[in-house]
This record gives structure tokens, sequence and C-alpha cells, in this order.
């Protein structure tokens, strides 16, 4: 009787799920569909619209361009993270007052004040706080990294303490109220309800020329492209594969010996960067920042959007965050007094009738074509999968 040599588990063969396909071929496809939509983005952003668009138009859509990166980092740290962050305005104004500070200091010259400090008549030099903005290797770095200094020290303490769900969103838009208040009671070093404005130049460069206009607008468009592009690659890591294990069950990746507060961290800290900068970038595009741009109503704002066009997807906060922008300037204009009421209405029913916003509605007709047969399950060199839950690396 012959003996039977056993296989090592680490060494075994086991047959691919039915209905799933080889790590070769689709993987490459799955490139050439994303370098495709990459360049399909850059034609319309670069080409297509410029072309299209008024100079007016093409400032809008600048600055909805900006509110697309807010939800880009929203859409890791809720699509992904399960962290419903009420509070993106305060990252945001962090990053549009340090630019904004920069720019007004370099309209005003050196040794100067800025227009509204002498307009108050509170201060007689400078503050202490505002002279490192002068110089723009200190404020150019300090739109990402004062958010993310907070955003570190905030989750630090939230996430360390198991502090999730409700709470965690009660806590951020907590902060983003405690944002506006200071700003406002700070008349004389930020402006107060009217924040930072009249701002003219850039770098050197007069913001009332619309050559100069659409450079910026090129600048942003560039900028949002790559931060789609650096959150690919995020999501299609491991880390973005322990991020959603930590979003679908976080005692067990506790278990399985990895810190979920480290892991929920990273992604805060990289939506608050990206917060940052879209706020960083929006200053130019708009010439002004106030405490009305970033309280809790534009904070929930960039929430109704990620939900909208689907926070657990690459391309669907972006999109969303666009739509809903748009729909705010054009029906604001014609319904100013209810606009607000549709817009909370429309958050409710995608919430409760369509959770993965309308990025979800080409799978769900994909499955109905499909009739019956459940969806295709893909191999992935940098994710493993089961029954549709991210399955935790080994550590």
């Amino acid at each position: 009787m012959t003996a039977v040599t056993p296989v090592p588990p680490s060494t075994a063969v086991h047959p691919a799920p039915a209905g799933a396909e080889p790590p070769g071929p689709p993987a490459r496809r799955s490139r050439l569909r994303t370098a495709a939509g990459f360049a399909f983005g850059a034609a319309l952003l670069f080409a297509v619209a410029p072309l299209v668009l008024s100079d007016f138009r093409l400032a809008l859509l600048a600055k909805y361009l900006c509110v697309a990166m807010v939800a880009v980092g929203i859409g890791i740290a809720w699509g992904r993270g399960g962290m419903l962050t009420l509070g993106q305005g305060v990252f945001f104004g962090l990053g549009g007052y340090a630019m904004a500070m920069h720019l007004k200091l370099a309209d005003t010259g050196p040794g100067g004040m800025p227009d509204f400090m002498q307009l108050y008549g509170q201060l007689d030099e400078l503050p202490l706080w505002w002279r490192p903005f002068a110089s723009p290797w200190f404020a150019l770095p300090a739109t990402v990294l004062l958010p993310m200094a907070v955003a570190f020290g905030l989750g630090s303490l939230v996430f360390r303490r198991r502090v999730r769900g409700a709470y965690f969103a009660i806590l951020s838009q907590a902060l983003a109220a405690a944002m506006v208040i200071l700003l406002i009671g700070q008349q004389g070093t930020t402006g107060g309800t009217n924040g930072l404005t009249d701002i003219k130049g850039f770098f050197g460069y007069n913001l009332d020329d619309p050559v100069n206009q659409r450079m910026v607008y090129f600048i942003i468009a560039g900028t949002l492209l790559a931060l789609l592009a650096l959150t690919r690659q995020l999501i299609q890591s491991r880390y973005g594969e322990l991020l959603v294990a930590v979003r679908d069950g976080e005692e067990r990746v506790r278990f399985l010996g990895y810190d979920p507060a480290s892991v929920k961290l990273v992604a805060y800290v990289v939506a608050a960067g990206m917060a940052g900068l879209a706020g960083a970038l929006f200053v130019p595009a708009v010439g002004i920042i106030s405490p009305a741009l970033i309280g809790i109503v534009p904070s929930i704002e960039f929430v109704i959007g990620v939900a909208v066009g689907g926070r657990a997807t690459l391309l669907g906060p972006v999109l969303g965050a666009v739509a809903v922008a748009w729909a705010r300037t054009a029906l604001s204009e014609r319904f100013p007094g209810t606009w607000t009421y549709l817009q909370g209405l429309l958050f409710v029913v995608v919430v409760a009738f369509l959770p993965g916003g309308l990025a979800s509605l080409w799978a769900l007709a994909r499955r109905r074509d499909g009739g019956a047969e459940p969806a295709r399950r893909r191999w992935s060199p940098f994710t493993r999968r089961r029954d549709g839950r991210a399955e935790v690396p080994a550590a």
C-alpha cells in the first residue's frame, strides 16, 4: 500500500473560486482601464473645460474641484475607514487661512500690515504668529502640515480611547463649531466674520488677470488628479485592505495583533492633509476665506457630496462633490430659502435608499443584466477578498 505524503498548507494548490479570474490578464486590463480613465479625466479638465467654459464658469469649476479634493480625503476616512468626519471644514480652513495669511502679507509688502488690521485699529504692529507666514517656505508646507498635525493630535486622543461611530462624528462637528467661534472672536487678527478678503496676488501673479486665473485652475486640476492617483495606490495597498478590515471588524483586527487606532489615525491624518491642501488652493481660486466657509454647514455639505457620489469608490466622492456643489450654486439662486432643505432631503434619500451612492447604480445594472448569477470576484496582486469582505493581511 503506497503512503500518501501530505502537502503542507503553505504549498497546497487551492483551486480558484467559481467565477474568479486568474491574476494575470485582468490585472493588466485593470491597469489599462485606470490609465485610460486618468487620460480621459485629464483631457476633460485640461482641454475640453477651458474650451467650452467661460472664464466665470471655469472659476466656478476650480472652486468645485477644491471641494472634490476634500471629498477624496473623506472617501478614505469614511468610505474605507468607517469614520464619519463631520469636521473637515476645520482642516480646510487651516490650510486656507495659512495660504491667505501669506498672500495678504505678500500683497502688503515687507514690514506692512494687512488692510483689515489697519481698519480695525486694534494692533500697532504685526502679531508674532503672523510673521512666519511671510515666508513661502514656511507658509506652503504649513497649509498641509498644520492640518495634519491637528488631526494627529486629535486622532491620537480619540482613537486610543476607542471613540467611534456617532460619538466621533459629534466630536468632529463640535471641533468645527469651536474653530468658527475662535476665528470670529479674534477679529483684529483673523478678520472676524469677514475673514481674509480682497486677495489680489498669487506668488507675483495678478489674480485679476484671466490668464492667471486659468493658471490657477490648471494647478487645481493637476493637484486633484495627483491626489486621485495617490489615493488609488493607497487603497490598493496592504494598508488599504487593513483599513477596510478595521471598518468591517475592528475587534477581530485587534485580536490578530494589529492596532486599529494607528490604522485609523493614518487615514484621518491623510484626509486632513488633503483638506488643508484644498483650502490652500481654494483661496487663490476664490480670493477669500472666512468662517462661513469652514463651519458646521460646509463640513456637512462635504459629507453630502461624498454620500451622493459613493463613499467607498474612487471617483464617486469627486463626482458627487462636484454635482452637489454645482446644484447648490444653480438651485440656491432660484430657491434661496429652500435649497438647504432640498440638500438635507437628498442626503436622507441617498442614505436610506442608495447607501452606495450613485456609483452603485452601475453595479446594480450589471447585476440585473447578469440575472441571478453572483457578481464575479477578481484576483488582485495586492488584496485577498472572501465573500465581499476584506481579509486581513498576515502580520
